[in-house]
Order: C-alpha cells, then sequence, then structure tokens
C-alpha cells in the first residue's frame, strides 16, 4: 500500500506541474497520474525514475525555442499540451513491460523497456531539437530536401539529438537502479562498464526506433493536404480549412506510428543485451 501511495502522490505532483505549466492537458495529467502510479506500485524507482526522466526532458524541449518551431509543428497532428493519447502512446508500452516484470519477473524485460523508453525520448528530442535546425530536412525515403515538419524527415541535428536521448535513458536507467541486479547476468560487477552498455544500447535503439518513426511517417502515416497552402500535413485543418486525405492508412495517426517505433526500439535493445 505504500508504493501505491508514494507512486500516486508523487505523480500528482508532477501531473498537477505539468497541467499548470501547459504541457499535458486534462485527460494528459489525468492518464499521467494512473501511468505514474503503476509504474512506481509494479516496478520500483528505475522504472519510475526513467519514465520521469523522459516527461521531463522532452517537456522542456518542447518549451524551448518555441518560435522557432512554430511554422514546423504547425502541421503536425498534435502539438504543445499531451493529451491522454500521446501519453499511453508514450508509456503504454512500457507500462505493460513493468506489469510483466511485477506479475512475471525476467531478466530480460528491462532491456526492453529501455529500448522502448529509449525509442520515445529519442524521436522527442529528435524532434524538438531538429525542429530548430535552419537546414531544410531530407526525406528518409528521397533523400530530396522537403520543407520543415514533413512526416520522413530528418536532419543531422535531429539525428544527433536522437542519439543522445536514447543515451540519456540507458544513462538514467543504469543510474537509478542497481546495476548487480538489472544487468543481464551481472553479479554486481563494475559499474562504469554497466553504466557504458545501457547507454549503448539506449542510443543505438532509440536511434534505430526514431528513424523507424521517420520511416512509418513518409510511408503508412495518415497525411493530408491543406487546400490553401497546399502543404502536406499531419493536422484534419490547416489555415483555417478541412484538409484533405492524400496518402497513408486512415486508421494510422502519430500515436500509432509512436507506439509501433517503440517496441521496435524495445526489439533492438533485447537483441544487443541478447
Amino acid at each position: 500500500m505504500t508504493a501505491w501511495l508514494i507512486g500516486l502522490a508523487a505523480s500528482l505532483v508532477i501531473a498537477g506541474l505539468a497541467y499548470w505549466k501547459k504541457s499535458l492537458s486534462g485527460s494528459g495529467a489525468l492518464a499521467a497520474v494512473i501511468v505514474g502510479t503503476l509504474f512506481y506500485a509494479w516496478g520500483n524507482v528505475m522504472w519510475f525514475g526513467t519514465l520521469i526522466a523522459f516527461f521531463i526532458s522532452s517537456s522542456l524541449l518542447s518549451k524551448w525555442k518555441q518560435k522557432a518551431k512554430k511554422a514546423a509543428e504547425s502541421g503536425y497532428e498534435k502539438t504543445g499540451r499531451r493529451d491522454a493519447g500521446q501519453v499511453l502512446a508514450n508509456g503504454g508500452i512500457g507500462l505493460l513491460l513493468c506489469a510483466a516484470n511485477w506479475f512475471w519477473p525476467h531478466r530480460m524485460w528491462l532491456p526492453v523497456f529501455i529500448g522502448v523508453m529509449a525509442t520515445v525520448n529519442a524521436d522527442t528530442w529528435a524532434t524538438e531539437i531538429g525542429g530548430a535546425s535552419k537546414r531544410q530536412p531530407i526525406s528518409i525515403l528521397t533523400f530530396k530536401r522537403v520543407p520543415a515538419g514533413t512526416s520522413g524527415g530528418v536532419t543531422w541535428l535531429g539525428l544527433l539529438a536522437s542519439a543522445l536521448g536514447g543515451a540519456f535513458i540507458g544513462g538514467v536507467a543504469s543510474l537509478l537502479g542497481e546495476i548487480g541486479q538489472i544487468a543481464p547476468g551481472g553479479t554486481g560487477g563494475v559499474m562504469w562498464g554497466t553504466f557504458v552498455l545501457f547507454v549503448f544500447v539506449g542510443s543505438l535503439s532509440g536511434l534505430i526506433g526514431s528513424l523507424t518513426d521517420s520511416l512509418l511517417g513518409a510511408t503508412v502515416q495518415v497525411m493530408y493536404r491543406c487546400p490553401s497552402c497546399g502543404r502536406d500535413v499531419e493536422a484534419r485543418t490547416h489555415c483555417g480549412a478541412s484538409t484533405e486525405h492524400v496518402r497513408g492508412l486512415r486508421f494510422c495517426n502519430n500515436d500509432l506510428v509512436n507506439l509501433i517505433s517503440s517496441i521496435v526500439g524495445g526489439a533492438v535493445a533485447l537483441m544487443l543485451f541478447l
């Protein structure tokens, strides 16, 4: 019961502050409280802390250079305050892994979790930092220049941010955990060796997961065209007008793409550990 109360109290404080700072919508704050409480109750400080590290870092970056990123973000399906769908898309798979580790403990749940969280963090860092790049993105499919904010567009700054975002999650998970217990097959060996391993796995799995997100965004994610400016966007409305479907699967929105890419990142991390 103590773990549930601590998780609830911490989640209420963090979600409340995020709502106050307009990083979460009402539904997003409610979802964050539920997800955060379950993370702490079913996991421990490492599982909960890794989730919070993602949330805080991504929330701070979303406020960074907002004016410079405004034009690029205008075509996104969702911007600004995260709603319940975004909270679950970013933390849902991680929560399932946390629950699985609680009910069926196994040393392999953690590497998958690190890969999943590294991916969502890497993708967020790539979007927020890469969106401020002064250079026009390149399509991951055609390698041609595309307008800023185009799904599937990548920049060198965004790729670097993606690798660093994944490494950040790996490092946080390593520092928060009991090194001898969380390292697969570990017996409390060299701390810095394990730290470097986690950083490497987080960086590579996060980068691959983030690139998967870009690839899906350029192929199967639903896209619409604004009748006013002619720009291809994720949003159903743009320039004050309803947009028209031009490509992609209608059910495959940005939240689903995030979910799929995080699973890929988790699979990559698992293979690296194995």
